[in-house]
């Protein structure tokens, strides 16, 4: 055994003897559940080696990822992608630091997609071009993190992307318009998530604000605003977007369904958000706001340079998990005739000779959510370590 091993198994050894095999007990439990755990991985194995049909995946991933979107405009797709994945790697070398396993990782998922995705050459090497961006991104953070006003231009450069990206999707303004209609799978689930995301937190802001607010007037108003959105459920806002919001528009004005779905999204999760940072709010102590006004500030300077930097601070593991339930929840826009990463696993288990293959199917739609929610996940914690 090489000399540099033999601490690190003297080490293995007395943790397991101390964790798995302390008494006769525990290691009959251990034995048992490493069989378990042994025939389950063998079993999930000979199942997707064997059993499962992946044809189905591969056979319409791009009506799972694109949808009925023409091929023609797939450039500006890439498009939106390379700027999604430049600002994220920014974020990352200004938020973040460099973890050598995520880099590894990026690279290993880049070079399996673009090995296993039944895609033609250019759309493999466009792979491999979204992780340069990305890696170009975090060098630019890293360079850029030294200076204090970074953060803030970041996140303009986040809420200009999103209508940037809004102008690419649907055309006009010089380009080939693009039917609303054709925005299916992850490219629906994408949009209406992450215009929930950036239009809701300014909102529940300030509705926890105006809830916390001296002026009769603008408390009451967020208050019933709130506690009557969280006494709805979700669906049931989003049928009344769909169905009922027409009803009060003027003759002739028409709002397409999915910025009916966005502002249901949007207007329901403004109310949780708001509760979030409102208990961010009461966890600063009364003394930071009497030291503001010593110090000669104003009450919406205050808010703005003291109370709520700490207050969002205090507030991040709850603002993310709300996040990442409206990313979830976005599934729910298929129950009101939206195609969604849902709506086309539905749409692909009613082909003739997908019938029944509901595992390969709402197993890969899994992995997306998994993937999407698991990165907003790693990004808060690394987030809170950056602030402390």
């Amino acid at each position: 055994m090489p000399h540099n091993l033999a601490p690190l198994v003297t080490t293995s050894s007395q943790w397991a003897k101390k964790n798995l095999f302390d008494s006769w007990f525990n290691s009959i439990l251990t034995l048992i559940s490493v069989w378990l755990l042994s025939q389950m991985v063998v079993g999930i194995w000979n199942w997707t080696t064997t059993i499962a049909q992946w044809s189905v995946v591969s056979s319409n991933l791009r009506l799972f990822l694109v949808g009925l979107y023409p091929e023609a405009e797939f450039w500006r797709l890439w498009i939106i992608l390379a700027i999604a994945g430049t600002l994220s790697g920014i974020s990352w070398g200004i938020w973040g630091r460099f973890s050598r396993f995520v880099a590894i990782a990026i690279g290993a998922l880049a070079t399996a997609l673009a090995i296993l995705l039944p895609v033609d050459g250019i759309s493999k090497f466009l792979v491999f071009g979204t992780a340069g961006a990305i890696a170009l991104g975090f060098a630019i953070g890293q360079k850029i993190k030294i200076f204090t006003t970074s953060s803030l231009i970041l996140a303009i450069a986040w809420v200009l992307s999103l209508p940037i990206s809004l102008w690419l999707l649907s055309g006009n303004a010089g380009l080939t318009p693009v039917d609303v209609n054709v925005w299916n799978g992850l490219v629906l689930t994408l949009l209406v998530a992450i215009s929930g995301i950036v239009f809701s937190f300014p909102l529940g802001i300030l509705l926890a604000l105006g809830r916390q607010s001296d002026l009769p007037v603008v408390k009451i108003f967020c208050i019933l605003y709130i506690e009557i959105v969280r006494g709805l459920p979700l669906i049931g806002i989003l049928f009344m977007a769909q169905v009922m919001l027409p009803l009060f528009l003027p003759a002739g004005l028409e709002i397409d369904r999915v910025l009916r779905a966005i502002a249901a999204f949007i207007l329901f999760s403004a109310a949780y958000l708001a509760e979030n940072v409102r208990g961010g709010l009461q966890s600063i102590p009364k003394g930071q706001a009497e030291a503001a006004r010593a110090l000669g500030l104003n009450v919406p300077q205050a808010i703005a340079l003291i109370i709520l930097p700490q207050a969002l601070k205090a507030s991040i593991p709850a603002i993310v998990g709300q996040f990442i339930g409206l990313f979830k929840d976005t599934s729910l826009v298929a129950i009101v005739g939206l195609v969604d990463l849902m709506g086309v696993a539905r749409t692909v288990l009613s082909q003739p000779e997908f019938i029944g293959r509901y595992s390969e199917v709402y197993l890969f739609v899994a992995a997306i959510y998994w993937l999407f929610c698991f990165s907003l996940s790693q990004f808060s914690q690394n987030l809170e370590k950056k602030l402390a």
